[in-house]
Formats: C-alpha cells, structure tokens, sequence
C-alpha cells in the first residue's frame, strides 16, 4: 500500500497540474472562456504598463501573457503526466510564476480578491514541493534511534549490576 506521503503528492500533482494546464489555456486562447480570455489580456496590459522595463527589453503585453500561460501549461502536463524528478522542476518553476503574479498584482494594486488565488495555489505548490524533498530516510533515522534507546538500556542494567 502506498504510503500517506505518496498518496499525498500524487494527488498534489494532479490537481495542481490540471489547474494550471486550465488557467494557462486561459490565457493563451479563448476557446475555454471568452471573458477570462479578454479579462486576462487586458490584467496582462496594465502589467505591462506598471513595469516600462519590459517593453525596454522588447517584452509586449501579448509576449508576456503567451510566456506565463505557455509555463502554466507545460508545467501544468509535466505535473500531471510525468513521473519522477521532472515534477519537481515544474513545480519550482510554476512557484516563481506564482511569485512574479503576485508581484504584477501588487505592483498594479489590484485587490486581495484579484491575487487570492495565486497566493493559494502558491502555498499548495510550496507544500508539495516540500513535501516531496522530505528525506525517504526518515524512518530509517527512526529505527537508528530506536536501537541507540535499547543500547543505552542495556549498558545501564550493566552500570547497575
């Protein structure tokens, strides 16, 4: 039987993975939802306008929302789809994203209401990486500690006898 922690990230995976593969589509197209789409191009605008370093560098509005929602996306599939150290990269990289949301957030003042997701969905993602880093050797740590327990047991009676 799988343990707790498997089961955990696995279903941590999943569901994490199927949101930003919906919320990254979001943004790149509006066949999903044609009101989150425009809702979308026009937060990406005001980002855009908030920070004149991005045009600086060649980095339009459009440029911006395709490059988040394309991370979103692909990370979102590798979160869902592929096993192993590959999830933990995306996961790495969804939280930077989530992070540079809540900076655009709070650099065009926008309400709580507005970013309340992506602080969440940044938390689940620190928890699941977390979570999966956890050392698998833990409970070998544990029996260590027990057999030290029975060890000093045993040399006290000696002590005592």
């Amino acid at each position: 039987m799988a343990s707790p922690r498997t089961i955990t990230i696995v279903a941590l995976s999943f569901a994490l993975g199927l949101f930003f593969v919906f919320m990254g589509t979001i943004k790149l197209t509006p066949r999903l939802s044609k009101d989150a789409y425009s809702e979308m191009k026009r937060a990406y605008k005001s980002y855009a306008k908030a920070l004149p370093g991005l045009k600086k560098i060649g980095i339009s509005s459009v440029l911006l929302r395709k490059i988040i929602g394309s991370l979103e996306v692909g990370c979102g599939v590798v979160l869902t789809l592929v096993p192993g150290r590959p999830k933990d990269v995306a996961n790495f990289l969804l939280l930077l994203v989530m992070l540079a949301v809540l900076f655009f957030h709070q650099l065009v003042g926008d309400p709580l209401k507005r970013y309340a997701h992506a602080l969440v969905f940044g938390i689940l993602l620190t928890c699941r990486l977390l979570i999966a880093r956890q050392s698998d050797d833990r409970p070998e740590r544990e029996d260590s500690r027990e057999e030290q327990h029975v060890n000093d047991q045993e040399k006290n009676k000696v002590k005592q006898s």
